[in-house]
């Protein structure tokens, strides 16, 4: 709950990886630049930071409700072959996900972390490993 100058309460949903926004930054940044590729972080609603693709494209974007049951289900997610479904992360983006890992904290699904890509682009198993630790370093983050 915030206060404007005029003193009107804003009610704003809150998010606690939001709270990490600079940091899952710093890593989307890192993990962008070792992979070569379009990295996203999400909470559960929104996109709160990319790396290797213009922010203000999807930066508070919502997540598609694809994405959403991917997060549900704590699953991750690898389009290892071309002929795998396509999965849209981010409604009103064009690009596909080519990986996607959930962020979890003490159990519970907080986000997840992205690898954006064209429609035929796949991951391999080296970016599985890295979103696979970008996701388990944010969550534990987030238990801290």
């Amino acid at each position: 709950i915030f206060t404007n100058n005029d003193g009107e309460v804003i009610f704003k949903k809150y998010s606690p990886l939001g709270e990490l926004g600079e940091f899952a930054g710093i890593y989307a940044e890192v993990l962008g630049k070792v992979t070569g590729r379009a990295i996203l972080v999400c909470d559960r609603d929104h996109v709160i930071t990319a790396a290797g693709i213009p922010k203000k494209e999807v930066l508070e974007r919502r997540v598609s409700q694809a994405l959403e049951e991917i997060m549900e289900a704590r699953k991750t997610y690898c389009r290892d072959s071309a002929d795998k479904p396509r999965l849209q992360p981010v409604e009103g983006f064009d690009k596909v996900a080519a990986a996607v890992v959930p962020i979890l904290a003490s159990g519970d699904v907080c986000g997840a972390v992205i690898i954006a890509g064209e429609e035929q682009e796949t991951a391999n198993d080296t970016e599985m490993k890295l979103l696979t630790a970008a996701g388990l370093f944010l969550g534990r983050q987030m238990e801290e």
